[in-house]
């Protein structure tokens, strides 16, 4: 069998606080194959982004604790020493950042930064590594590179400094590109501009990418498999085919129904989920998701596994309801109709 590039196994990671410990994350597992596209879906405080910097080992917060498997290439990367794990960063793995303009050093020019990240990992003077950084700019559209690669970020509008960040992150061809949010704050049309270069780059550089957003919408565009997380645990995954045609677990159902829909009359508003994401320092007893399910009933008080409960073996969701009666009621949950099973 194929060793997988990415392998994430049981991760679980937890902070101690003054009113209890929170379980940001708890038994996450996934895989990311070369070149694949893995979109990582929820709600803000769903544990999307906890996940993946633990996965680059990003947060050094001394009351964090983290426990699970974190292979990469066969190798667990959560035994490294620091030096060692600096090195994998950037040129092996690397992350764009939720917001560009606090993730970019207001006081050095953008080429400076992309410069830094170059002669870091590589065995390049400053003359070639401007010349690599003027390439990178051209390659993610940036006009007059030559030129604009001495501005400084806050000559950038928001959807070129997301374009300079996504340059910085892919300066050294990296094997796994984490992108997270990187639609936040942007119009819908550089939004859309933003997915299409990640794709395309993608597929120059030969990168496995991870996209982390609270927007179906965004991983319909690229996303080659689909985790949708709620309270920390993934409560179903599946390829991109699967959550949308054939969606299995509620949660999944709301965000579906939250997407506008061009082909079906105007609402008056858009489906929204009752209320508020669970505490994860006193989550509620059972599936995690019962509170707010309108469809919850009395099993709903045990935790349900992540298993597969469909034809399709590698779809797997968290929820007690058969298969036939989540096809017959989630009709009523996504814009009124079912998504074609």
């Amino acid at each position: 069998m194929a060793e997988h590039l990415l392998e994430v196994k049981n991760l679980k990671v937890s902070f101690r606080t003054e009113d209890g410990v929170v379980k940001a994350v708890d038994g996450v597992s996934f895989t990311v194959d070369q070149g694949e596209v893995l979109g990582i879906v929820g709600e803000s405080g769903s544990g999307k982004s906890v996940t993946m910097m633990s996965v680059m080992r990003l947060i050094n917060d001394p009351n964090m604790r983290v426990e699970g498997e974190v292979l990469y290439k066969g190798r667990d990367i959560m035994q490294l020493d620091e030096s060692r794990m600096r090195e994998v960063r950037g040129s092996e793995m690397a992350m764009i950042f939720q917001d560009p303009m606090t993730s970019l050093n207001p006081v050095y020019r953008v080429g400076d930064q992309i410069v830094e990240a170059v002669v870091t990992h590589q065995t390049l003077d400053k003359k070639q590594a401007r010349a690599r950084a003027v390439d990178l700019l051209k390659q993610v559209g940036i006009p007059h590179a030559e030129s604009r690669v001495d501005d400084f970020p806050h000559q950038f509008s928001g959807g070129m400094r997301q374009r300079a960040m996504i340059a910085m992150a892919l300066a050294n061809n990296p094997d796994i590109l984490i992108a997270d949010e990187p639609t936040t704050a942007l119009d819908v049309t550089i939004q859309a501009q933003i997915i299409e270069l990640i794709d395309n780059l993608k597929d120059d550089f030969g990168s496995a990418v991870v996209l982390i957003t609270h927007d179906l919408g965004v991983v319909a565009e690229i996303a080659d498999t689909i985790g949708v997380m709620y309270a920390g645990r993934v409560v179903e995954f599946g390829e991109k085919r699967q959550i949308f045609y054939d969606p299995q677990h509620p949660y999944t159902w709301g965000l579906l129904g939250s997407i506008p829909r061009l082909d079906r009359p105007k609402l008056d508003r858009l489906h929204s989920i009752k209320g508020m994401p669970p505490s994860l320092i006193n989550p509620p007893q059972g599936c995690k998701f019962r509170p707010r399910c309108p469809h919850a009933f009395e099993r709903c008080m045990e935790e349900p596994e992540l298993a597969s409960h469909v034809d399709d073996r590698d779809h797997l969701d968290r929820c007690w309801l058969d298969v036939d009666t989540k096809r017959a009621i989630r009709t009523k949950t996504i814009h009124g109709e079912t998504a074609a099973a």
